[in-house]
């Protein structure tokens, strides 16, 4: 091998001649190579040349991650701007039929908390870029057709409807929150505290549904199940469309 360096460096130094003039002017030039591996630089290069296929791995598993963290915040942000535009159009109705009773303003406090959580969620949904659910008309509709329907019925349905709901939604919350936790609960802090802030205000309604008479409401219990069951239909739906 050093014979075929030395051959090499011989017809350089011919080459070189056939160009340049003869002279001490041009005796500096170095034919020695700039750079050399040593034995040992050269089994490092390779020893890192075969962990590429780990990085890849675990580069794949990253992005893997990132992807499924992010279909699940999809889904959350989701869902629970659905939920509040659910809520907000039940509180409309309820209003459009008791608003100059004396549970007007009862009603009215907390459809104003309602506007105030569907006013976030319509933040985040760019925030984001979350796709709203395609339902969004429907449960419009659905919802002030619900406060309205029971609130004509007297204002234990009403509350017995406002009871129903955030139960559903309380329960609801509180799992969204164990999995945005398991995800990672600095990445996530945000979220998380708006869901808790939220979460927090359900359940002041749900007990204050309760505290005027509720539990009063024409086949209370009857009543509490169906309207259970809907809302439990809606969430499934809307996490996936």
């Amino acid at each position: 091998m050093g014979g075929g360096y030395g051959t090499e460096q011989a017809q350089m130094r011919h080459n070189l001649a056939t160009v340049l003039p003869a002279g001490p002017a041009y005796a500096h030039i170095n034919l020695r190579p700039r750079f050399s591996f040593s034995h040992s630089s050269l089994l490092s290069l390779c020893s890192s040349t075969m962990n590429w296929p780990a990085l890849g791995q675990g580069l794949r598993q990253y992005s893997t991650r990132a992807a499924r963290n992010k279909r699940v915040i999809d889904r959350i942000i989701r869902v629970d701007h659905a939920g509040e535009l659910g809520a907000d159009r039940i509180y409309a109705g309820q209003m459009a039929v008791l608003g100059k009773t004396s549970v007007g303003p009862v009603i009215q406090h907390m459809w104003d908390q309602e506007k105030e959580h569907k006013a976030k969620f319509e933040e985040l949904i760019p925030q984001y870029r979350v796709r709203p659910t395609v339902l969004v008309p429907l449960w419009n509709v659905a919802g002030y057709v619900l406060g309205a329907g029971t609130a004509m019925l007297g204002r234990e349905a009403a509350m017995a409807c406002t009871v129903a709901v955030e139960s559903v939604i309380t329960d609801h919350y509180n799992s969204q929150l164990r999995e945005l936790i398991n995800l990672g609960e600095e990445e996530h802090k945000e979220l998380i505290e708006t869901i808790k802030k939220f979460r927090d205000d359900e359940m002041d309604h749900h007990d204050t549904g309760l505290a005027h008479d509720a539990e009063m409401a024409p086949a209370y219990t009857a009543l509490s199940n169906v309207i259970k069951a809907g809302c439990k239909a809606a969430v499934w739906v809307s996490e996936r469309i």
